[in-house]
């Protein structure tokens, strides 16, 4: 019986503060043009989640695209942040910068140029330099994909063309 009116009340909680599930972006645009390097990992998964929102399609060429999304500089760096008494690395920071601006074919600024920055702190260890290596692999990929989230909440910010 208790358990019942603890869940009732949780859930009349939930419902009254306004939570509601993450739902897919809307946009003001119908097509895009994403300006990345063709080898671009980050152009590629931001592609494939615009893609996936259904409502807009991505466009091969600027003439064709309602607006254009220009990523002008993706770095990915490797910044020593600890060592131990010895002087060897104990630990490092990961990060990628990415500098991006969103505009119409006509010249138009949506977005100025930004600049949105992720950070990562990683242990070190010599002894187990290969699983490290592997692990650095992960959390790029990780913190890629917080930046094309980042992106994609940006662009759905945009009101109107």
């Amino acid at each position: 019986m208790q358990r019942r009116l603890l869940l009732s009340l949780a859930a009349a909680l939930v419902a009254g503060c306004g939570f509601k599930l993450r739902q897919a972006p809307t946009f003001a645009f119908k097509s895009i043009y994403v300006g990345a390097a063709p080898t671009s990992s980050l152009g590629q998964e931001l592609k494939r989640d615009i893609r996936s929102t259904g409502t807009v399609t991505v466009s091969d060429t600027q003439v064709a695209a309602q607006v254009i999304l220009d990523v002008t500089n993706e770095q990915r760096e490797k910044v020593v942040v600890g060592l131990n008494a010895s002087g060897q690395v104990r630990e490092f920071e990961l990060r990628i910068r990415v500098h991006f601006r969103l505009r119409t074919p006509g010249g138009k600024e949506l977005i100025p140029d930004s600049e949105i920055v992720q950070r990562q702190d990683i242990s070190y260890s010599e002894s187990a330099a290969l699983a490290k290596e592997q692990e650095e692999q992960v959390l790029y990929k990780s913190i890629q994909t917080d930046i094309v989230q980042q992106l994609m909440r940006r662009l759905a910010a945009v009101k109107t063309i």
